[in-house]
């Protein structure tokens, strides 16, 4: 017949036999030594074998002690983590997962849709969306303001997030609509190579390159017009004459509001959107936005 052991019972047993001390094992365990002993007479008569030999010379673990003790630290320590992650779960109930992006994931109702999924599965849990300059390609994740970030790859260190790519779409070339090229169906990079582009604050690191498509110049720098942080500067620029731009297809109408065409662009590689968060985190709310946005992404496919 299988006996039902307290946890407590174990960890007093442990800490005796890690300690071979029943002074320093009630200290450790803050606790009496008179009562530590006599929980421990308790276990081993449940046991029906003694635990300890006790002598003038010390305490050392009998035979049973010792087949016992590495499945009592096991079980202790599964615990312990079962624990902890009670803890998370309870408090990540009443928390905020902060949402960072520096561009609007709408492409088809990716964000409600996501949103959906995520209250349902946290319904205590809120959501808070937040706005980050594109100084920042990370939105938020590399200084911990946002638990996870809708991003742009490439990023800066990227092997620190996570990914799940929601998005990939053709890159185009916004202009004014005066522009040498706007009357084109589609335009070849190799005719924009000596136009000067818009770029990214330097900050961006490998967005910035990726945006100005540095690997499709063979070697030849870019012209940098102007540096945009955000659509409403980009726009301005384009109107203002400073440069051309490459942008995907699902932001190409936050700028076209006048004064500016779009076109497809043969050349380059297609850009890739995606959802990050901090590698290996255990956070219940961030697996639980990554889960219910893998979801939503594949529901859409």
């Amino acid at each position: 017949m299988v006996m039902d052991v307290h946890c407590r019972d174990l960890r007093y047993f442990a800490a005796v036999a890690e300690e071979l001390h029943f002074t320093r094992a009630a200290e450790r365990l803050f606790v009496s030594q008179p009562a530590l002993s006599k929980q421990i007479r308790a276990l081993e008569r449940q046991l029906g074998a003694p635990l300890f030999d006790r002598d003038r010379q010390g305490v050392a673990l009998t035979a049973v002690g010792a087949a016992l003790l590495p499945h009592a630290q096991r079980v202790l320590a599964e615990w312990d983590a079962a624990w902890a992650a009670v803890g998370s779960a309870k408090a990540a109930q009443g928390s905020t997962l902060v949402v960072g992006m520096s561009t609007s994931p709408g492409r088809g109702g990716l964000l409600p849709a996501v949103r959906s999924r995520f209250t349902a599965a946290h319904p205590e849990a809120a959501l808070r969306l937040r706005q980050v300059s594109w100084e920042d390609p990370t939105a938020g994740l590399a200084d911990g303001t946002s638990g996870v970030a809708y991003v742009w790859l490439p990023l800066p260190d990227q092997d620190r997030y996570d990914l799940l790519v929601v998005a990939e779409e053709p890159r185009l070339v916004a202009m004014p609509d005066g522009h040498r090229l706007a009357a084109r169906d589609s335009v070849d990079f190799a005719e924009l190579l000596d136009e000067p582009f818009l770029a990214l604050p330097a900050a961006a690191g490998p967005l910035r390159d990726y945006w100005l498509a540095t690997d499709a110049r063979a070697g030849r720098p870019a012209r940098v017009g102007a540096e945009v942080a955000s659509t409403e500067e980009t726009y301005e620029a384009l109107v203002a004459g400073l440069g051309v731009v490459v942008v995907a297809a699902g932001n190409a109408p936050l700028i076209m509001l006048g004064g500016v065409t779009t076109r497809p662009v043969r050349g380059i590689s297609p850009s890739r959107f995606a959802l990050a968060w901090p590698r290996g985190s255990a956070d219940p709310l961030v697996r639980g936005y990554a889960a219910a946005c893998r979801e939503a992404r594949d529901a859409r496919a």
